[in-house]
């Protein structure tokens, strides 16, 4: 009997001894894979949170925040965390919910009796749960090019929806949908008469103590503590970008925040939505967060220890050498950040980066996961990187192909035909205008989109974005007897993947 005690007892010391070791490569290894990862990424500044068993064990900035002023990030460093924001806005539906202030299976049209979708059967169905899940039928970032960045109100993006046609059957697949978040999001004032922005900093900044944290990144680039937003994308070149204006969709992306906040956020999380011993979310309400609405895979991943997804209410569900991880990512122009949680081991993680070309925020992620839960060692970001450099190359001679094109031939028709105002039904207009240099061209009701046009030849022009992470392509204009008619007009797949058709009306 004594041995058996004995026996037991040493099992308790060493569970008490073991309970706050962290793996050898968080310990020895994660310096140098971070300041690698950076090298190789062309990666100006990260900063990363680590929590475990309720504590903070990782909280740390590596790189520069501005490579001009070589300002180091740190813990309280800001970054656009956008699609991030949506498992706050969720979180503050379900606490609604919970309260019995809303439901989450209340109808849109409760709130919005006018609000229409492209399909009147759906219009006629849709609920608060349905957009927050994604599965309205639309592709996914399917409008995005139009609301981005634009001056268009929350009502009239709301307003715009109706002319999004979906590709799929309404509740049958996901499609990523910001327009969504924000309509579920302006449910807020709707029910209670307190806009998005006060409830989400009542319900969830303010007692977290999330000081450091804004709902609006309007102002981003005067905050002191502001990451500098770059890309490498269409010429390999690392490019300083204008911050986001994203007040209109700020349900699903606004958000700007550091890893020093965002670590009170996910110790939360870890604590059925206690924090400092004080219930901030109702366990019931993160539950509901957490309960899978669409289904994005079944089949097992070819690279990760996984073997499904979903999306819940704001979050990514997927399974990870057999534990439950919650996750999200978020990318902004120059901005791509990510958070997750592993309840069953107390696990959580956020890791915010200020280029937005580059996987290894996530690669970066998976090999803390790996170290965590017991997965064979694998250099994730080399894995990654393998790819991601034969992508780029083929970019950069697309790039560079088309540049090598404008050699001065003339076009078909002079540059004063081209000029005009060319209209999409979803988007609105743009202007097309000449001068001796060629073409310009002029996004209205957006805040940061322009564009030039170069003639190459065969009646192909390069459209060249001002703002390099929209990209660069290859266009042309229908031209019918003599008159011009139309063109289509693409941008950065990371924005939206399918091209605009524009027709000429003057």
């Amino acid at each position: 009997m004594k041995k058996i005690i004995l026996l037991l007892l040493l099992n308790t010391i060493t569970t008490i001894f073991c309970f706050g070791q962290q793996p050898t490569f968080i310990t020895n290894d994660l310096d140098a894979y971070i300041n690698k990862g950076l090298k190789d990424w062309n990666l100006p500044g990260l900063a990363i949170a680590i929590v475990k068993d309720g504590k903070v064990v990782v909280m740390k900035g590596y790189g520069v925040r501005n490579v001009k002023t070589n300002e180091p990030v740190d813990e309280n460093t800001l970054f656009m965390i956008a699609s991030n924001t949506k498992l706050f806005t969720a979180t503050a539906l379900a606490q609604l919910d919970y309260d019995k202030k809303i439901s989450l299976n209340d109808k849109i049209s409760k709130y919005f009796p006018d609000y229409t979708l492209y399909d009147p059967n759906t219009s006629a169905l849709v609920t608060v749960r349905d957009l927050l899940s994604h599965h309205i039928g639309t592709k996914t970032f399917q409008g995005d090019f139009t609301y981005w960045n634009s001056t268009y109100t929350r009502k009239q993006i709301m307003d715009k929806m109706k002319l999004m046609k979906p590709v799929n059957g309404f509740r049958q697949t996901f499609g990523y949908c910001n327009s969504c978040f924000l309509t579920a999001g302006q449910v807020i004032e709707a029910a209670t008469g307190k806009p998005w922005e006060t409830e989400v900093r009542d319900s969830i900044l303010t007692p977290l103590g999330m000081t450091n944290t804004y709902t609006s990144g309007a102002d981003m680039a005067n905050m002191k503590d502001a990451a500098q937003p770059y890309s490498t994308f269409f010429t390999g070149q690392l490019t300083p970008l204008p911050y986001d204006k994203l007040d209109n969709l700020a349900p699903a992306a606004s958000l700007v925040s550091c890893v020093k906040d965002l670590a009170k956020w996910l110790t939360m999380q870890l604590d059925s939505g206690k924090f400092e011993g004080k219930q901030i979310i109702e366990w019931n309400a993160l539950q509901k967060t957490r309960d899978m609405n669409t289904v994005i895979s079944s089949r097992k991943s070819s690279y990760l220890p996984s073997n499904f997804s979903g999306y819940g209410l704001g979050v990514d569900i997927t399974d990870y050498n057999g534990k439950q991880v919650f996750s999200h990512t978020g990318g902004a122009d120059g901005f791509v950040t990510n958070t997750c949680f592993v309840p069953e081991e107390h696990l959580a993680i956020t890791i915010l980066t200020n280029n937005d070309n580059q996987d290894f925020f996530e690669a970066l992620r998976y090999q803390i996961l790996d170290a965590y839960l017991g997965v064979q060692n694998t250099d994730r970001s080399a894995f990654f990187l393998k790819y991601f450099n034969q992508e780029m190359k083929e970019t950069v001679k697309a790039t560079t192909d088309m540049q090598a094109r404008v050699k001065g031939s003339t076009p078909e028709l002079p540059l004063s035909a081209y000029a005009g105002t060319y209209a999409n039904e979803l988007y609105g207009t743009i202007n097309i205008s000449a001068d001796k240099k060629g073409l310009s061209v002029k996004f209205n009701d957006h805040v940061d989109y322009a564009a030039n046009l170069k003639y190459m030849d065969n009646g192909e022009w390069m459209l060249i974005y001002t703002n390099a992470a929209y990209g660069i392509f290859p266009l042309k204009f229908t031209i019918e007897n003599g008159k011009i008619v139309s063109t289509v007009v693409k941008v950065n797949d990371e924005l939206e993947y399918d091209p605009y058709l524009f027709t000429k009306v003057d």
